[in-house]
């Protein structure tokens, strides 16, 4: 079966296609019937028909970044990589942006390797989480990845830095995915975005997993650790996509709250006096038009 199908067809999601699908708009819906047969890989993604849309927006916007401003290789990031479904989906998507931007990626997951952590504390949401849940079978999953696609396991704290040695302007960090689900794994993993400037995008998406839970607030989970990363660094802010919901033809998913940025605002790029460009103008249309206005 399509893996799409598959996905779909699972008790859990079928749920949420009820509440997010099918309270769109009729038209959009019909709409999406012809494009799942035959739209580009673009418009597919547009409508929502791609596995883990949360991952194909962000990819596919990061490329299109690349390509305005000059990069040709991205590296994508996932934290919290459990089975290794969500990374093979990201080698997946990846593969398709490649086709339709020509932007290569390098792709790389971050594991324990044997689930998750003691929480340290209710920081952590030990209501929700455990020691030790979302094992991983590492060698079934390495036989799966591609070449371009490599897996890091250990404690972040340890593995992250030797990683970030790794990391140039010639494939700048891109995209990130943060599904570590405890505040103090999250906050380990937000670090990421702590190094030199020319090791990322400008504006970097990010998908963030666990915003969403119901126990989190801004004093714990996930919430805390990307409010103490914008306190923590002057020149890099983590906030919302801006006006994402609007601009979507999909409007009830609930993935796009979870779709954030990381605002690199000591990059090159973003510094005054650093890139040359033509002018921008704006034209007016309303030149030459008569009001009727008769004159005195």
């Amino acid at each position: 079966m399509n893996p799409l199908f598959k996905r779909i067809f699972r008790k859990d999601k079928l749920a949420r296609v009820a509440v997010e699908r099918l309270t769109e708009p009729l038209h959009i819906n019909l709409a999406s019937l012809f494009v799942a047969g035959f739209g580009s890989f673009r418009c597919k993604v547009d409508f929502d028909l791609v596995i883990r849309p949360q991952y194909a927006f962000p990819i596919l916007r990061a490329a299109d970044l690349a390509n305005e401003w000059g990069y040709k290789r991205l590296t994508l990031l996932e934290f919290g990589v459990a089975a290794g479904a969500g990374l093979l989906n990201i080698c997946r998507i990846a593969k398709q942006v490649t086709k339709v931007t020509g932007v290569e990626f390098r792709i790389v997951g971050f594991d324990t390797g044997t689930g998750m952590p003691e929480p340290v504390d209710y920081r952590d949401l030990p209501e929700a989480y455990a020691a030790g849940d979302f094992p991983m079978d590492s060698e079934r999953l390495r036989e799966n990845l591609p070449a371009n696609c490599e897996l890091i396991l250990g404690p972040i704290t340890e593995t992250l830095p030797v990683f970030l040695r790794t990391v140039g302007a010639d494939a700048p960090i891109g995209f990130a995915s943060i599904d570590v689900d405890y505040y103090s794994s999250a906050k380990d993993s937000l670090a990421v975005f702590a190094d030199s400037p020319e090791k990322y995008l400008p504006l970097v998406p990010v998908y963030l997993d666990d915003v969403g839970d119901i126990t989190v607030n801004p004093w714990v989970g996930e919430w805390l650790a990307v409010n103490e990363f914008n306190d923590e660094h002057a020149m890099r802010k983590i906030a919302p996509w801006n006006m994402l919901r609007a601009r979507r033809i999909c409007k009830n998913a609930k993935w796009i709250e979870h779709i954030y940025g990381v605002h690199v605002h000591d990059h090159a790029i973003r510094t005054p006096g650093t890139q040359t460009r033509t002018r921008r103008t704006a034209d007016n249309e309303f030149i030459g038009v008569s009001f009727g206005n008769k004159p005195a």
